[in-house]
């Protein structure tokens, strides 16, 4: 009897015996699939990088749950390869409230993939991450049109800090039993712009409740209770007694270098809530010992505009900061940090904050988005630029390459327009009238990439009556200068030169220019490199740069073929 005993208890503490299970031990979630559809209405347009977006958040959740099931569960995603594009408009997903669009569009989404109709060995889950919130909402901005026209602050912003969390979001999930299945809805408050807790949100929606966990109570910093409002996934948890519950047992996991970079590293605004022309920097928390073999940072003031890139030094074996330069207004930021460690070890975050003037005021668009212009309750087709550019406030935005036909421009060398960038020939003097003559004072910016080594891009401006130009990058390597041509009649090599590479080839950079009456500013990927300061007076242009209309705007290449991404002016 001894023996018998003996093995009875044994096998009562054999913990791999038994699968892990959802919730009511229904289904087993020894293995768990999750298929993830980027879900656009029919009346909208998927945002440029997408994909960098829905991968990312793949990852961090993959990670997360091998942290904290170990062997136990494994869970992977399948991201679809394009979009989703819904039956529906905007107007009709958003017919009822947020329990309404959630089950109108997971329907669509499941009956459409015939999603979990084939036999699998996986526990299966459908997560949507859909491109709109239940009623309208910038969420760059996180302003909710009012009745009245006016725009309110929505979002959840403790301490500097932004986390996910508007009224207008509306993320839902439900475990359905009798299919065996589960079904996750993350609105675009809750992944689209990388506040810090977002990757908690596609958690706890697409791989919690959908496997029937509840939220604990009481509350805690647990990714199925508050941790969405505390920070990152990598900085919370699953309950124990709630991973019991799913037949989880506590066993050893290998600590590795992978995942405790996972779990330790952070990167911080500093400050938090910087203000326009103020240094910013991301504070970094790394593993005790590491090496960090690169570190790339990235930066965008738009939702759908370029991820500007922004180069990084150090000198010991893991930087502590990283630069993020200085913002000319007040903006909202996002950005994204990629580090790989001397053992291979990668890491990637994304974050967000926001630039204002007053901490308390959040900055205000500088073109409207769709979700501003459409008034509420009422059905309408997609705005266009010029009805954007209309409804701008304070002041109009022009964009130059909406309006451009190079056809129609004067020029030299050729000049093409495709898909809403403009490129340049390589040849020497190059250049092209733009169809446009500046106020007083006003802001140009762009996004631009040098398609060959950058030689000179030539920024033809005009101050009052007086033309001149900003030469970008002109020479090589040590030697690349560039200034304000002409200053008292002198060109490069004037007080206003910056000695320094500035432009890479196949990189976008994001360059402002700011003409006052008593003054030319120049930033280059939130870096300063020219305020000068003096009379229009001093400013000229030589004849060879000149283009036919005195009072218009000008672009210029020097034996370097550049494409413009973007080309603002803002009448200030």
């Amino acid at each position: 009897m001894k023996p018998i005993c003996f093995l009875l208890v044994l096998a009562s503490f054999v913990p791999f015996a038994q699968a892990t299970t959802t919730w009511d031990g229904r289904h087993s979630t020894d293995k768990i699939e999750v298929t993830v559809v980027y879900f656009v209405p029919s009346d909208r347009q998927p945002l440029p990088d997408w994909r960098d977006r829905v991968d990312y958040y793949c990852r961090r959740i993959e990670l997360f749950h091998q942290r904290e099931f170990g062997s136990q569960s494994l869970m992977k995603t399948i991201a679809l390869a394009e979009p989703f594009f819904s039956e529906h408009t905007t107007e009709q997903l958003r017919a009822g409230d947020a329990n309404s669009i959630f089950f109108q569009t997971l329907r669509e989404a499941d009956r459409r993939l015939e999603f979990a109709k084939d036999e699998s060995k996986a526990f299966r889950i459908l997560l949507v991450l859909s491109d709109i919130n239940w009623r309208p909402l910038d969420d760059f901005y996180r302003l909710h049109p009012k009745q009245d026209g006016t725009l309110e602050f929505e979002g959840n912003l403790n301490q500097g800090q932004h986390f996910p969390g508007a009224a207008s979001g509306g993320a839902r999930a439900t475990y359905l039993a009798n299919r065996g299945v589960g079904w996750g809805l993350v609105s675009g408050d809750g992944w689209r712009v990388p506040y810090r807790g977002c990757d908690c949100v596609i958690y706890h929606e697409g791989c919690g409740h959908t496997v029937g966990l509840p939220h604990p109570e009481p509350g805690n910093g647990s990714v199925m209770s508050l941790g969405q409002y505390n920070g990152w996934l990598s900085e919370s948890w699953l309950d124990k007694d709630q991973k019991s519950r799913m037949q989880w047992h506590p066993e050893p996991i290998a600590a590795t270098p992978q995942l405790e970079l996972f779990t330790r590293f952070r990167a911080l605004p500093d400050p938090m809530v910087p203000a326009p022309d103020q240094d910013v920097n991301l504070r970094l928390d790394w593993p005790d010992g590491v090496h960090v073999d690169s570190l790339r940072v990235r930066l965008q003031t738009a939702i759908n505009g370029a991820w500007i890139e922004r180069p990084q030094q150090w000198a010991d074996d893991a930087p502590k900061l990283a630069s993020l330069g200085r913002f000319d207004r007040p903006t909202p930021v996002s950005y994204r940090v990629d580090a790989t460690l001397a053992g291979g070890e990668r890491v990637e975050l994304w974050g967000y904050f926001q630039v204002r003037n007053d901490p308390a005021h959040n900055p205000q668009p500088i073109a409207l988005s769709q979700d501003l212009v459409v008034p509420v309750g009422k059905a309408t087709a997609p705005p266009s630029r010029s009805t954007v550019l209309r409804s701008t406030q304070p002041g109009n935005v022009f964009d130059l390459l909406d309006r451009l036909d190079p056809i129609q421009c004067w020029q030299v060398g050729q000049w093409t327009h495709q898909d809403g960038k403009l490129e340049s020939s390589k040849a020497y003097g190059v250049r092209i009238e733009l169809p446009y003559t500046p106020p007083e004072e006003y802001r140009m910016t762009l996004i631009v990439e040098p398609l060959d080594p950058p030689t000179g891009l030539i920024l033809g401006q005009r101050s009052g009556d007086r033309r001149f130009l900003t030469l970008l990058g002109f020479g090589k390597q040590e030697n690349t200068m560039s200034a304000i041509e002409n200053v008292a009649g002198r060109n490069v090599g004037n007080e206003t030169t910056w000695t320094g590479a500035v432009l890479q080839q196949g990189r976008l950079s994001q360059i402002i220019v700011t003409v006052r009456k008593n003054g030319v500013r120049v930033q280059i990927d939130g870096g300063q490199i020219i305020d000068w300061q003096g009379k229009r007076d001093d400013l000229s242009l030589d004849d060879y740069w000149s283009t036919p209309d005195r009072s218009k705007l000008f672009l210029g290449a020097y034996d370097c073929r550049y494409r413009f991404h973007r080309l603002d002016v803002e009448p200030l």
